[in-house]
C-alpha cells in the first residue's frame, strides 16, 4: 500500500481578495402594476447607483470589480468574471463562484442558463475540460476530472446524483479540508459525459412556485468539480477544486405568500443567508474571534470560499423594480462587505510514498494467524518479559511514522535539488510526530497508573500490564480465596463485564463528596464556557443545561442532570465517572 503525504507549496501563501460582480436583471413590470421605472441604474463598467429611499432626489453609489448591465450576455459575464480563475484549478488550487441575491433576481439564470443561453456552470465545466485536454497533450502530467452535486434543503445535505440518499454529514480532516462522507463522486471524461450526469441531477433539485417566481429554488445547490493531476516521473499529485454555487434567494414572506411547507423552506433559507452575513461581518471585523462557519450547513461548505484558500468570485444579482428596492439595497450592501474579504490560496500537493516492507519473523507470522493458540503464546511471552515504555512506543510507531521517515530519507537522497527542501520539511514533520507519540505514551501510562489507584490496590494487575492490554474500562470480578475464605477482586482482561454502577463504592467518600459538590456548583453557577469545561459536555449540551436552569432554577443534586434533554441514565453515569476521575487526576 502506498502512502500519501501532504506537503506545502514551498512558499508563503499569496492573498487573493474576493472579486464581486453585480448583474442587473432587465426591467420586467407587469401590466397590472404601477410603472414607477427602475430604482437602480448603472453608471459605467464598475459603478452603479440606487435611489435614496429617504430622499428621491439623491442616490447611493457603489463601486465593484465589474458591473453587468441589463444587456450583458451570458458569455460576457463568463469571460470577464469567471474564466480568469479557472486555470488555478489545474495547478492544485481551489476556486469558487457563487450567485447571490433576492428571489426572482436571476441567480439560476446566471448559473444554469438555458440551452440557447448557457450560464456559468456549463461554460465553466466546458472550459475546464478544454484546459485539461490541452494539458494532456503536454508531457509530464496526467489529469482526471470528477464531479459531485448536492443541495442544502431545510438544513439537510442531499446528494443530487443519488436522489434516494439521506442527510449527509459534513466533516473536516486533519488538513482542514471540508469533506462529505457518502457523497457521490463521478469521473468525467468529457463535457458530454458531464452533461449526461448533470442534467438529470438538476431535475432532482427542489423548486416550487411563489407569487414572485414561477419556479423558485427552495435550496442551495453546489456543484463540485475536482481536477487531480499526477506527475508521471515522480510521486507528486496536485488536487484543485471548483465550487459552483447557486444560492437560494432571500424572501419576504409577506410578498411571496408562503404558507405551510413553503414558509418552513423560506425560514431555513433566510436563516442560512443571515449566518452567511454574520460570517462576512466577522471576517471584516479584523478580530481573532470565532467565525461562525459551523452555525449553518451553507457557511460550513463555503468555509474555503470566504476567508479560506480559494480564488472566489461572487456574482450579485439584483432587480430594478421598486418592489424589490429593499432586497436590492440589502444585496448591494452585502456585496460591498464581501469584496473586502481576503483569501489565501495555495497549492494542495501530496507525495505518494511506498511503505517500507519489513520482513516478519516466524514468531510474528504465527502471532498474526487466526486461532487461540498463537494468541495465548504471545500473551505468555509478554507476561514473561515486560517491555519498556520506549520499546512499546517503537512498536506503535514502526508501521507508520518510522517507515515513513525512512522512506522519506531514501527518497530525499534520490530527488533533485529543487525538491529536496520539501523532503527535508517532511522529515522534520515526521520527527515531530515521533516526539508527540512519546509524549502521548507518557500521558497514557500516567492515566493507567491513576486508574489503578482509583480502583484499589488489590487488583493484582500492574499499571503497565493494564496499559499494554488496553483494558477500557477496568472492571471487577469477584474471586473466592479458599485458603483465607475471603472475597477478593481482580480485573478481567477481556473487558466484557459491565459493573459501572458500583464503581463509586470503591472510592474515598470524602473525595467523592467533594467532587460531586464541585460538579453541582458548576452546573448551577457556571457560564457556557465553564459548563463546556466539564467532561462529555459540548456546546449543545451546555446550552441545554443553561436553558433548563432558566426554566427550573438550580439543580438540587447532580442526579437532576438526568432531567436535561438527551441525558440518559447511561450517559449520566459515564459523565459522573469521567468528571470525578478527571478531578482526582488534577
Amino acid at each position: 500500500m502506498a502512502q500519501r503525504v501532504p506537503i506545502s507549496d514551498g512558499g508563503a501563501k499569496k492573498t487573493s481578495r474576493v472579486r464581486v460582480a453585480v448583474r442587473l436583471r432587465p426591467y420586467m413590470a407587469k401590466p397590472d402594476e404601477k410603472d414607477e421605472g427602475p430604482c437602480v441604474r448603472g453608471v459605467d463598467s464598475q459603478n452603479l447607483e440606487i435611489i435614496n429611499w429617504r430622499n428621491a432626489t439623491e442616490t447611493v453609489k457603489y463601486h465593484f470589480d465589474v458591473f453587468h448591465g441589463e444587456k450583458t450576455t451570458q458569455q460576457e459575464v463568463f469571460l470577464s468574471s469567471v474564466k480568469p480563475i479557472l486555470p488555478h484549478i489545474l495547478n492544485g488550487q481551489n476556486a469558487s463562484v457563487f450567485a447571490y441575491g433576492p428571489t426572482g433576481a436571476g441567480k439560476t439564470h446566471t448559473m444554469l442558463g438555458s440551452s440557447e443561453q448557457p450560464g456559468v456552470i456549463p461554460r465553466a465545466v466546458r472550459e475546464v475540460c478544454k484546459l485539461v485536454q490541452s494539458k494532456n497533450e503536454e508531457d509530464g502530467w496526467d489529469y482526471s476530472i470528477g464531479m459531485s452535486y448536492l443541495e442544502i434543503y431545510n438544513e439537510k445535505v442531499l446528494d443530487l446524483l443519488s436522489p434516494n440518499s439521506q442527510d449527509l454529514p459534513i466533516r473536516e480532516d486533519k488538513e482542514k479540508n471540508i469533506l462529505i462522507p457518502g457523497l457521490t463522486h463521478t469521473t468525467v471524461l468529457s463535457f458530454a459525459d458531464f452533461d449526461k450526469h448533470f442534467v438529470p441531477a438538476t431535475l432532482n433539485r427542489t423548486t416550487a412556485s411563489t407569487k414572485l417566481n414561477q419556479r423558485s429554488s427552495r435550496s442551495h445547490a453546489i456543484l463540485l468539480i475536482k481536477v487531480v493531476r499526477t506527475q508521471r516521473v515522480s510521486h507528486r499529485q496536485q488536487t484543485g477544486k471548483l465550487y459552483l454555487v447557486d444560492l437560494a434567494g432571500s424572501e419576504d414572506n409577506r410578498r411571496t405568500g408562503n404558507q405551510g411547507i413553503r414558509l418552513k423552506e423560506s425560514g431555513a433559507i433566510n436563516l442560512s443567508l443571515f449566518t452567511l452575513s454574520k460570517v462576512v461581518d466577522s471576517l471584516n471585523s479584523g478580530t481573532s474571534g470565532r467565525v461562525p462557519y459551523r452555525d449553518s450547513k451553507l457557511t460550513r461548505l463555503l468555509q474555503d470560499s470566504l476567508g479560506g484558500s480559494a480564488h472566489s468570485v461572487m456574482i450579485t444579482n439584483i432587480a430594478p423594480e421598486y418592489k424589490y428596492y429593499f432586497d436590492t439595497f440589502s444585496a448591494l450592501n452585502f456585496a460591498a462587505k464581501s469584496k473586502l474579504i481576503v483569501n489565501k490560496p495555495f497549492t494542495r500537493e501530496t507525495v505518494t510514498i511506498p511503505n517500507v516492507q519489513v520482513k516478519r519473523t516466524r514468531e510474528d507470522q504465527e502471532a498474526g494467524c487466526s486461532g487461540p493458540e498463537p494468541q495465548k503464546k504471545r500473551q505468555k511471552e509478554e507476561k514473561k518479559a515486560e517491555p519498556s515504555p520506549s520499546s512499546h512506543f517503537h512498536s506503535l510507531a514502526a508501521p507508520s511514522v518510522m517507515d515513513r521517515l525512512i522512506a522519506l530519507e531514501k527518497l530525499m537522497m534520490s530527488c533533485q535539488d529543487k525538491d529536496r527542501l520539501n523532503m527535508l520539511k517532511d522529515v522534520a514533520q515526521s520527527r515531530k510526530e515521533i516526539q508527540e507519540l512519546k509524549e502521548k505514551q507518557r500521558e497514557f501510562e500516567s492515566k493507567a497508573l491513576l486508574f489503578s489507584r482509583l480502583t484499589g490496590e488489590n487488583s493484582g494487575v500492574s499499571p503497565q500490564s493494564s496499559f499494554k492490554n488496553n483494558i477500557v474500562p477496568l472492571q471487577r470480578k469477584p474471586l473466592v480465596d479458599t485458603k483465607a475464605n475471603k472475597q477478593k477482586y481482580c480485573f478481567p482482561l477481556d473487558g466484557k463485564e459491565n459493573l459501572e454502577k458500583d464503581w463509586e463504592s470503591h472510592l474515598d467518600t470524602t473525595v467523592l463528596e467533594q467532587s460531586r459538590k464541585k460538579i453541582l456548583q458548576i452546573l448551577n453557577s457556571g457560564s457556557l464556557k465553564e459548563l463546556k469545561s466539564l467532561q462529555q459536555i459540548g456546546d449543545k449540551k451546555a446550552k441545554l443545561i443553561l436553558g433548563w436552569r432558566e426554566i427550573h432554577g438550580d439543580f438540587t443534586k447532580v442526579e437532576d442532570l438526568g432531567k436535561v434533554e438527551g441525558m440518559t441514565e447511561k450517559r449520566f453515569a459515564s459523565f459522573m465517572k469521567a468528571n470525578i476521575v478527571s478531578a482526582m487526576g488534577k
